[in-house]
């Protein structure tokens, strides 16, 4: 007789972008038709683990992008999470220099600028695996979509929302 690990009823877990910290933000015009971004990022998750058994994350990534343009990448190393615990999770995301052109940089400048607002959007996937008497499940994935708007005069975090698996929160 087989035992199929699924049939225990396990949660997805539960993985939230809890905190973000700007450290340094610098959008500088190089030419009339181009300018280029530097940003330092740290951002705190919480990965909740409900279930009566334990969790293997591998390695994730997680993007920023400005417009759909990624700008950089931070990694999060793969790590177990024992059953009914909650484990916080640091990753820091430095963009140096990237170059941005024409209409996307004319948006950057005007928005630094006019409105002291960049809106960035942080996406990656966490996958998990969760482990049962030895077996271990096929994998999970847990999608991490937020918004972030920071203003670059301040140097801080104006907002952040978060959808999770495609639904806004």
């Amino acid at each position: 007789m087989s035992m199929d690990p699924l049939h225990l009823g396990p949660k997805k877990p539960e993985f939230d972008l809890q905190q973000v910290t700007v450290q340094y933000v610098g959008i500088s015009p190089t030419t009339a038709s181009s300018a280029t971004v530097s940003l330092n990022i740290r951002m705190l998750f919480t990965a909740a683990n409900d279930n009566k058994v334990g969790i293997k994350y591998r390695e994730s990534t997680f993007t920023i992008m400005y417009r759909g343009i990624p700008l950089g990448r931070g990694t999060i190393p793969g790590f177990d999470q024992p059953a009914h615990s909650v484990r916080r999770i640091q990753t820091a995301i430095v963009v140096d220099r990237v170059n941005l052109l024409q209409a996307d940089a004319a948006d950057l400048v005007r928005d630094t600028s006019l409105y002291d607002r960049v809106e960035l959007r942080v996406v990656g996937d966490v996958g998990a695996k969760i482990r049962i008497l030895g077996f271990t499940s096929p994998g999970v994935q847990v999608s991490v979509d937020c918004t972030l708007a920071i203003s670059p005069r301040r140097q801080t975090l104006i907002n952040k929302q978060c959808g999770f698996d495609g639904l806004s929160v």
